[in-house]
């Protein structure tokens, strides 16, 4: 049915022509790591279930195929019927199949392998497992941490696990693409876009664009699986593509001559975020950022003063005046007697703030190295899509890079107040002043 060196096809599956690159390399042995961007409707998931069934009959062990949500694989896969009629259970023949479950979607076949269906969306529930082989389908739309937690068993296992899916922006499948590029003695990695499948003609998907049945963007983020294109309804994934083509993204020295100001998105349940920028001439400098999640106040303000920076002005959202603490004690009094004062953004309306970072990123310089989180952030901020009535919401999407975004947001609306007519020289006095008292930092030293 199978051999180790050879494809021989099953009776129940024949792959296309353009699938048989990834087939005959995953049969080949040769890697223990496989990434596919590939475009909808090219029968991913047929063909990497196909691959799991033919590696559980040449090996016994447990296998996962992982969706986002566990709803997803039962619709998927286990429920499914493909365009000619067949189910995907079916793709496993008869005399192979001992038992299943549909409850909790397993299957047991004759010689002891065990496939099942599982989303991350319960990460806990997959922790101490023990699989050999895992397929996550849809990955840009998955929590990495089902990976991070099984990395470690399937290396123990000499295991293999397989990443399929269409781009979401330049999230954690496109961090994962690159690092697999840059690895190809390790890992097989192949694009897979409507021009090598011939699925589809450009013509056919232009035609979609122009019925209105797809976005541009839309477009060619799921035909043509563009990184760049893609996150429907992103604010500015544009502007940050414009920048590193003007180099505005690369290394952005701290200039020690001048102050460093801080923006803030400050949760109260979940994560703070704080970037670090100086305003020099009539550009706006990010040279670092930091995100924690659930601290308090001192957390950050003792991590500010780790820092080598001599502080200008410390943004924070214009609410931070009407938060409580359990004292009765609001934020902004709580920070001034841990020794920072700070500056309220100006109370506008969220797409307005929006619209000021957009304008400001135009003479703003970001530190690759250091702002990583940041640029992730400002790429894949965007609207709450409304599934029921197929549109973008006019209000962002909390998530993840919401925290990074609001802090910039604050950031551009209050540059006018982190500029003064301080010179080099009196920043490098106030800092002599200061290590003389034996401090080197002091946050509020300016506000």
């Amino acid at each position: 049915m199978v051999h180790s060196k050879k494809i021989i096809s099953l009776d129940t599956f024949t792959p296309r022509p353009y699938q048989l690159q990834l087939c005959k390399a995953f049969e080949s042995g040769k890697y223990k790591r496989f990434i596919l961007n590939a475009h909808r409707r090219m029968g991913k998931d047929i063909c990497a279930f196909n691959l799991m069934v033919r590696a559980a009959v040449r090996k016994v062990g447990v296998y996962y195929y992982v969706f986002p949500t566990y709803s997803q694989a039962k619709k998927v896969i286990w429920d499914s019927i493909t365009s000619d009629g067949k189910k995907f259970l079916d793709f496993i023949p008869k005399e192979l199949m001992l038992s299943s479950n549909s409850q909790e979607m397993k299957i047991k076949l004759t010689n002891g392998s065990l496939i099942q269906l599982i989303g991350s969306d319960n990460v806990d529930a997959i922790v101490g497992t023990n699989p050999v082989g895992i397929v996550f389908s849809e990955y840009a739309l998955q929590d990495p941490r089902a990976y991070q937690f099984l990395r470690p068993i399937l290396l123990i296992n000499d295991g293999w696990s397989f990443f399929i899916s269409t781009p979401r922006g330049k999230n954690h499948f496109y961090d994962m693409y690159k690092i697999a590029e840059q690895n190809p003695d390790k890992w097989y990695s192949d694009t897979l876009t409507i021009e090598d499948t011939k699925v589809l003609s450009k013509e056919d998907m232009m035609q979609e664009v122009e019925e209105g049945l797809v976005s541009l963007d839309l477009a060619f983020q799921e035909y043509m699986c563009s990184f760049t294109m893609g996150v429907e309804g992103s604010y500015y994934a544009k502007y940050i593509d414009r920048m590193r083509i003007n180099n505005q993204i690369g290394t952005v020295p701290w200039e020690s001559g001048f102050k460093v100001h801080t923006a803030w998105d400050i949760g109260v349940r979940d994560s703070t975020a704080i970037i670090f920028f100086q305003t020099i001439g009539g550009t706006v400098r990010i040279i670092d950022c930091y995100e924690k999640n659930k601290e308090g106040l001192e957390h950050y303000i003792k991590f500010l003063d780790s820092k080598p920076y001599i502080y200008g002005k410390h943004i924070a959202p214009h609410d931070m005046a009407v938060k409580e603490f359990g004292s009765g004690m609001t934020r902004i009094e709580k920070a001034r007697q841990l020794g920072i004062k700070f500056t309220l953004a100006p109370n506008i309306s969220i797409m307005d703030g929006i619209e000021s970072v957009r304008s400001g990123l135009s003479k703003t310089y970001i530190d690759q190295s250091k702002c990583g989180p940041l640029i992730k952030a400002l790429e894949n901020y965007r609207q709450e899509f409304d599934s029921k009535k197929k549109v973008y919401k006019m209000h962002p999407l909390h998530n993840e890079h919401s925290h990074m975004a609001d802090a910039s947001r604050y950031m551009f609306l209050a540059l006018p107040k982190t500029r003064d007519n301080m010179t080099p020289k009196d920043i490098d006095n106030l800092r002599a002043e200061a290590m003389m008292g034996g401090k080197p930092n002091l946050p509020g030293i300016f506000n």
